[in-house]
């Protein structure tokens, strides 16, 4: 911080060695000032070193343990809407225009520390007119007197208090940069979670549809022999309940898809039916292709966003206690002024009264109640739970990570499984109508088999979906994210008529 303007030592300009020797004694202050400002105190920030393991433990054959392919991830799902939507929004969604904002401000934190660390100099100037009258007011005298000057300041930074802040604010951006990829990690899955769960939805309501249409056509083929006499009317109840309650599902499966088409919306930065039609074409459930490469435990620590953020929280925070503990040290500040002042506004540059002052000011902490140790403390406490946050950062990610892949593989064990089921139910269900056209079988046999078949079906889909799932979770996992360009530097709002004007009320401003 600058301080406060105490001159040391001032003179006129009568002599021009005073000058020369106040300019010399400047210069001995000024290079004893840079070899002290190469002092720091406070610990100096090294990167937590983390054990980890050398291989997943859920790791197979479709997830190898070779460098994970991170980058645009989501393309390799192969649908395009897809891509056209997160393209949407990253440029669009209010949280990544947040963080955006964010890292400007945290830009400009830097930039505000930064200048602590240069000399500030300050002009001013001034014009008086005055009267003096003599004592018998019989004569009055009419003057003006101009001045014009130069002062400034500049802290030595002894202990490298301002040198600290600065680094933590080169920190705090790097950590600002760092929770916008977070931000669109977070996005990109979530636009990709509900774009998956939204094909899902379609594909179940055109089953449930499909089904419930044979089912009624069933019932009435039933209903038509119950009137011939060639089937009970418990039959006719039956069919008929089993395609009521396979049209009930419809309704609820339309409600999931429409809130996660509004959600897809909003994540895109519209309104939430603001996708309603481009979503209503009917597309397959994107499918991930194998293998899919995981890495090794340590590619978190280079991929994860909220690991690295989290890292560069904790070097902030170390920076800071540096800052606390300078302090409580000495703190010494050059100073220094020029002014002149003459009676014509015209002489100010030559015969003017200059004067000129500079040297140092030495501020030392005596006594404040044991403030400045108590906030030096506070930091290093603040650093303590920066590094249990890191720590916590690195264990949810290996967690994260382990329970995708253990989902993915057993989902796929899952997914096999109710493929062959759902084939045997359809051999099932085909077998059973020509049963009971022979009276083999009875009609419950057949409404079984139908149900059975259309509950293995349902399954099916949504098994494909929360593969696909597992597949998001362990790329989010991984560090996936925005590999592209992201402008940070576009202002939300542009300021209209910001520059000095004239100052005019609520009313007078309405009429214009």
């Amino acid at each position: 911080m600058f301080r406060k303007n105490v001159p040391m030592k001032s003179a006129t300009r009568s002599r021009a060695g005073g000058l020369v020797r106040g300019v010399k004694y400047a210069g001995l202050i000024s290079g004893t000032a840079l070899l002290l400002a190469s002092c720091a105190v406070g610990p100096d920030y090294q990167t937590p070193n983390m054990p980890l393991s050398s291989s997943w433990r859920n790791a197979n054959a479709d997830t190898p343990s070779r460098p994970p392919e991170l980058a645009f991830w989501w393309k390799k799902l192969g649908d395009p809407l897809l891509n056209q939507l997160i393209e949407e929004a990253i440029e669009n969604n209010l949280d990544v225009r947040s963080s955006k904002a964010s890292v400007r401000g945290a830009r400009a934190s830097y930039r505000q520390a930064n200048g602590a660390l240069f000399p500030s100099l300050d002009g001013s100037a001034g014009a008086t007119r005055s009267k003096s009258a003599s004592s018998g007011g019989s004569s009055s005298t009419v003057g003006n007197l101009f001045n014009a000057g130069f002062d400034a300041s500049w802290e030595l930074d002894l202990f490298g208090a301002n040198r600290r802040a600065s680094e933590a604010a080169k920190y705090g951006l790097d950590a600002a940069e760092e929770e916008l990829r977070a931000t669109l990690l977070t996005l990109i899955g979530d636009v990709t979670t509900n774009y998956v769960e939204a094909r899902g939805y379609q594909a179940r309501i055109a089953l449930a549809q499909r089904t419930a249409a044979s089912q009624n056509e069933t019932a009435k083929l039933t209903r038509n022999r119950f009137q011939v006499g060639s089937s009970s009317g418990l039959d006719v109840a039956n069919a008929e309940g089993q395609a009521a309650s396979t049209s009930a599902n419809i309704p609820t499966l339309q409600t999931a898809l429409a809130a996660s088409v509004h959600r897809l919306g909003v994540l895109t930065g519209r309104e939430p039916t603001a996708l309603t039609d481009r979503m209503k074409r009917v597309a397959s459930i994107p499918t991930p292709r194998l293998p899919m490469p995981s890495g090794v435990p340590a590619t978190v620590l280079l991929t994860r966003p909220d690991v690295r953020l989290a890292e560069r929280q904790l070097a902030q925070s170390t920076a800071l206690i540096g800052a606390a503990e300078a302090a409580k040290y000495p703190a010494i500040s050059l100073t220094g002024s020029i002014g002149t002042s003459a009676a014509k506004f015209g002489d100010l540059g030559k015969n003017s009264s200059i004067s000129w002052s500079f040297g140092p000011t030495l501020s030392v902490p005596i006594f404040n109640a044991g403030k400045l140790a108590a906030a030096a403390d506070l930091a290093r406490a603040e650093r303590d739970q920066s590094f249990l946050a890191y720590k916590g950062a690195v264990l949810g990610a290996l967690e994260d990570v382990e329970n995708a892949l253990v989902g993915f593989s057993h989902e796929r064990v899952r997914l096999r499984s109710l493929q062959k089921s759902t084939d045997s139910y359809r051999s099932a269900a085909s077998l059973s109508q020509s049963l009971y056209q022979t009276g083999a079988v009875s009609f419950l046999d057949v409404l079984d088999s139908e149900r059975s078949l259309y509950s293995a079906e349902d399954s099916l889909i949504q098994s494909k979906v929360l593969l696909t799932t597992y597949y998001i979770s362990l790329q989010k996992a991984l560090g996936g994210g925005w590999s592209g360009e992201v402008d940070t530097t576009k202002p939300e709002v542009v300021d209209q008529n910001a520059g000095p004007r004239l100052a005019l009320t609520k009313a007078e401003t309405k009429a214009q």
